[in-house]
């Protein structure tokens, strides 16, 4: 009597947060143009097949990674805002964080992908975009009342003045993150204090 044959055996596909990890370091080490789903598959030991299975497309592929990235980032604002030290301290860890480290900031690199490509978007990836852009606002918000309360801070409009500061954040951050002559990351940080002392901070 003939053996049967052993079934074949599947290759377990990577964690979602594993493939994402790798997109991260792909954008970083090569810059986003060599992020492909063929490069990323070879990666992780997947086709690209089966990654488009998993996130549908690109422009998905993308957006989740953004929100891992952001999850990350979250996790560290949170550390920062509830942590010790002054209103005024952890506004200025709130704006380091922020800002990017330099020209092609992998980080940027992808938010700046992912804008770009929202023009298309449909309404499910543009609300993901906004609860992204909602807990940095909201973040700021709560920090800026804070310092308010504590004497720290001018008695400004706290939602008004966040907005406010996150465009001069991000219209400086992609500055910085496109390598724009004359813009770097000091200059950046040098005129959001100057921002606040003009129309924030107390003393």
């Amino acid at each position: 009597m003939t053996a049967s044959p052993s079934p074949r055996r599947r290759t377990p596909a990577p964690p979602r947060e594993e493939v994402l990890a790798a997109a991260m370091d792909m954008i970083a080490e090569c810059g986003l143009e060599k992020l492909t789903m063929a490069g990323l598959g070879r990666e992780v030991g997947m086709s690209s097949g089966h990654l488009l299975y998993y996130f549908r497309s690109k422009d998905e592929l993308l957006l989740r990674t953004l929100e891992w990235s952001e999850g990350r980032l979250g996790a560290e604002r949170g550390r920062l805002l509830t942590g010790p030290g002054s209103a005024r301290e952890r506004l200025s860890a709130y704006v380091d964080l922020y800002v990017p480290d330099g020209h092609r900031d992998p980080h940027w690199t992808l938010w700046l992908e992912v804008w770009n490509r929202s023009q298309n978007a449909d309404d499910d990836a543009r609300a993901r975009q906004a609860a992204i852009e909602g807990a940095w606002h909201r973040d700021l918000v709560a920090l800026i009342a804070e310092g308010i309360s504590r004497g720290e801070f001018r008695p400004v409009d706290a939602d008004r003045f966040a907005a406010r500061t996150r465009a001069l954040l991000d219209g400086f951050s992609i500055h910085v993150a496109i390598g724009l002559r004359g813009t770097d990351r000091d200059q950046v940080l040098a005129h959001v204090r100057e921002f606040f002392e003009d129309g924030l901070l107390v003393g």
